[in-house]
């Protein structure tokens, strides 16, 4: 059996990549953001170029962190024109690879497993993942960085530290490597899945880097994380079983449908029921556009602030239901029994939990049958005439609300600009 080899690919700083480009500019000689200034100073930045990074401008930092003297080009995102250039990166990748091979991890990001390829190209690893890089810069003009692992996990990491220090962008790890190179590698927070969060837990038993973490008895580690440990110490050893195969082949035990947002400003109480109404509008339609009910909800309500943390919770309900006006009464009820009155509201974050398909119909005998099948019909009428003509081509009164957002939001793509 071959020893597995996969390619980690990131496409470099890449919104604000694309944005130089359409402007026929160079991302490593200009500054530019990726940022929708109309939202105030206190704006993310969702990107910057590589020449912002040089001067210390980090991703994700927001508009007034940047400092007043250095000058810089203002991109609106455009979600679209990201997404389509990613795909056009895609077909780049199936010149070389076969889809079965490639797991997309995100909009800019790619995993790769060349194993089979390499002696059917007759190329070493590093050569091929060349390859792939040089064509993607030659046909969009993007730069990749690439990290060569044995497993997904050293094939990131590689592409996370290493690739960085890298004069051709390219980083590569195998087990013995990994422990020479990064065991004694700070901070921890680098490492995939390690967060700011978990590094603290872990400095607070005296572990700082992960020959600490691979030397630690294991129940101590499992105390504190339970079965997570298990993914702490697979990683602490350069260990990582799962495939691409595992990952296309994983089937969820249940089923979930989500939605969540960033209001543009505080919501009062009264106003952000509005905005929780307009919210399982649009996720009850998905439920009947891919023939979906459930008896379970989720609500979350985001306070302004540091007033509170959240409230919200989940409930289970006695009946399994598409149906946006039941569930429309359900939240509302879980959203006045949970919600403080008394602070402002900064974000909503919905789910139906505990999806199925839709088979038979739930009868109820204090309901009118005949009614709720016309209400169906005439959402499904509804989803109909937005995928013909657009999101907003048909909406509700409330949407025309002074504090409603559907009306923003159908035009944004991941929360933002879409063109």
């Amino acid at each position: 059996m071959l020893n597995k080899i996969y390619l980690a690919i990131d496409l470099k700083t890449f919104y604000a990549s694309v944005e130089c480009i359409e402007r026929k500019l160079d991302p490593f000689k200009t500054n530019l953001v990726v940022a929708d200034p109309s939202r105030g100073k206190g704006s993310i930045c969702l990107a910057v170029s590589p020449a912002m990074k040089l001067l210390g401008i980090k991703n994700r930092c927001r508009i007034y962190e940047i400092p007043p003297d250095i000058k810089y080009i203002i991109a609106l995102p455009r979600m679209r024109k990201y997404i389509d250039y990613s795909a056009n990166i895609y077909a780049i990748y199936l010149k070389y690879i076969a889809k079965e091979d490639i797991h997309v991890y995100s909009i800019d990001e790619a995993f790769l497993d060349v194993t089979n390829y390499l002696n059917l190209y007759k190329m070493k690893s590093i050569t091929l993942a060349k390859t792939i890089l040089k064509d993607i810069f030659d046909t969009y003009g993007i730069t990749a960085t690439c990290g060569i692992g044995t497993n997904l996990y050293l094939a990131k990491i590689a592409l996370d530290i290493i690739s960085k220090h890298s004069i051709t962008n390219i980083g590569w790890l195998d087990e013995e490597r990994y422990k020479k190179l990064l065991w004694h590698h700070k901070p921890l927070s680098d490492f995939w899945q390690i967060g700011k969060g978990i590094e603290k837990r872990l400095e607070r038993k005296r572990i700082f880097d992960m020959y600490d973490v691979a030397h630690t008895k294991p129940e101590i580690l499992f105390k504190e994380f339970g079965v997570n440990a298990q993914f702490l110490i697979d990683h602490a050893n350069g260990i990582e079983p799962c495939t691409i195969k595992d990952i296309k082949e994983y089937k969820p035990k249940t089923n979930s449908i989500s939605n969540s947002q960033v209001l543009f400003k505080d919501y009062e109480y009264d106003k952000a029921e509005l905005i929780v109404k307009e919210m399982v509008e649009l996720l009850s339609q998905k439920l009947i556009e891919e023939n979906l009910e459930t008896d379970c909800i989720k609500l979350y309500i985001g306070y302004s602030k540091d007033f509170r943390s959240h409230t919200g919770g989940s409930r289970r309900l006695n009946y399994f239901t598409q149906s946006y006006k039941k569930l429309t009464y359900e939240f509302l009820k879980l959203y006045k029994e949970t919600t403080d009155k008394n602070i402002p509201i900064r974000r909503i974050g919905i789910s139906f939990e505990r999806l199925q398909q839709k088979k038979y119909e739930q009868i109820n005998l204090f309901e009118n049958i005949e009614n709720n099948k016309k209400q169906i019909k005439l959402e499904k009428s509804i989803i109909e005439i937005k995928s013909k003509m657009g999101k907003n081509s048909i909406i509700r009164g409330m949407n025309l609300e002074k504090d409603a957002t559907t009306l923003v939001r159908n035009k944004l793509i991941g929360g933002h600009n879409g063109y």
